[in-house]
């Protein structure tokens, strides 16, 4: 049972890890065409999306609710309630996109406070207001991909994400640089061009689904009969927590970040490319992450326990075995992989040491992402969230100051704080899972 678990949460991940990484080369795209107008811009894009990634975070953790909810409901053979969740989930995500629309407004007037070079405080501000706007398509994009993802009907985001790479570039191309008769407009035309790849996004996912002769007995449409209360609730129930998750984990790497900042230019380039290609690891863990909270979600559903263990345990042992051969990769290259970003040996030869850490920890940072969206397959969000708040901020980071100030171990100090974190996170969830998945009907 556990093999035929993990081939098909092989083949639900895969279209979702495109998906994902789709999006993160958007992000790659812009810093490489604003990075065409100068350090200036490129400083300012930085400092402005550092502070817009954790307002975006939430919201993707609040998105995330509508998917477990859809897949229950999928795995009960309930395609009704599947509609009425997509349906209460864009009225709870749609909100919840013009609150931290709101939030990313007033936050873009605080760079001034942050002790930034002056020429940038004012591009910085007007692209972050910007990017603001940017979070109503891309919450409603959220809802009908959550939702998609719910009943297993995953190809349609992947493509439509690539696509919406070619709208970001010609967007990019027009707004940034100023062609086509558009005035230039710079690091604010980038920003314009995220609101547009976003919103084709958000509008041809939703065309292709409300037209889909497949989902037609979900109805997905937006014939709304009444304000579900009751569901919003439940929403909120799993996307409050699911947001403070994302928050808490993105926050301990930006609080990190600026501790090695401390250190001096050389060590933080050599923590950002450190960073950069760990991420690119821990995308496809929670490509596995998402793939294992539907599976995990159908079972509850369907109130099977045994099948709710076997597509948990599934997901982590195929992450697992991902991530260990992406840290032996880290290991064997890590003096090349540099060399990808930067020239200078001082950064080189410190990524490459901490590579080494890297390998070490994707094992532990691939279990706590799975752990969390097993978890959240089974609506089991309070628990989790305090143990990412205690992994991170109580055990992590205070773990790394001392190892950094305090024992001299300077910036492999900070990452061994991250070791441990992701290490007690990843074990406390695990622990969590297998004693939660024994009863995992109560959850439906």
């Amino acid at each position: 049972m556990l093999r035929n678990e993990i081939k098909k949460t092989f083949f639900l991940f895969l279209p979702i890890v495109v998906g994902q990484l789709g999006q993160m080369l958007m992000s790659v795209v812009d810093n490489i065409m604003v990075g065409k107008l100068g350090a200036q811009a490129l400083a300012a894009a930085s400092i402005a999306n550092a502070i817009f990634t954790l307002i975006m975070v939430v919201g993707f953790g609040l998105s995330m609710a509508v998917t477990p909810l859809t897949a229950m409901a999928y795995g009960a053979g309930k395609d009704e309630e599947c509609g009425i969740v997509l349906r209460q989930g864009i009225i709870v995500n749609l909100f919840s996109g013009f609150l931290l629309c709101g939030i990313t407004l007033v936050l873009s007037e605080s760079i001034q406070y942050l002790n930034q070079p002056s020429e940038i405080v004012g591009p910085a501000s007007l692209y972050m207001k910007v990017l603001g706007f940017s979070m109503l398509p891309l919450m409603l994009f959220q809802s009908y991909r959550q939702f998609a993802e719910g009943v297993s009907f995953l190809r349609p985001a992947m493509i439509i994400t690539v696509f919406a790479n070619l709208v970001n570039i010609l967007a990019n191309w027009i707004f940034i640089y100023g062609n086509l008769g558009v005035t230039p407009l710079g690091l604010t035309g980038a920003g314009i061009a995220t609101i547009s790849s976003r919103t084709f996004m958000a509008v041809a996912l939703m065309m292709v689904i409300i037209r889909s002769p497949r989902m037609k007995r979900f109805d997905p449409s937006l014939n709304y009969r009444k304000i579900d209360f009751s569901m919003m609730q439940r929403l909120l129930a799993i996307g409050i927590p699911a947001g403070f998750q994302y928050f808490f984990e993105v926050s301990a790497f930006a609080a990190s970040s600026v501790m090695i900042g401390w250190m001096g230019t050389v060590a933080l380039a050599a923590h950002q490319i450190a960073l950069n290609l760990a991420s690119i690891s821990f995308m496809v863990a929670l490509g596995i992450s998402s793939a294992g909270t539907i599976r995990v979600s159908n079972a509850v559903g369907r109130k099977d326990i045994q099948g709710t263990r076997a597509a948990g345990f599934s997901a982590t042992l195929l992450c697992a075995g991902f991530m260990a051969s992406a840290g032996l990769v880290f290991i064997v290259f890590r003096f090349f992989l540099p060399t990808l970003y930067i020239s200078e040996k001082a950064v080189i030869d410190i990524s490459a040491s901490l590579l080494v850490i890297v390998a070490f920890f994707q094992v532990s940072d691939g279990t706590q992402a799975v752990g969390l969206g097993i978890l959240r397959g089974m609506a089991d969000m309070k628990i989790p969230t305090l143990i990412t708040l205690a992994a991170y901020w109580l055990i992590g980071l205070p773990s790394g100051y001392l190892l950094a100030f305090k024992f001299n171990m300077g910036i492999y100090g900070v990452w061994y704080g991250l070791l441990i974190s992701l290490t007690a996170s990843g074990f406390l969830m695990m622990i969590r899972f297998n004693s939660k998945s024994k009863k995992a009907i109560s959850f439906y």
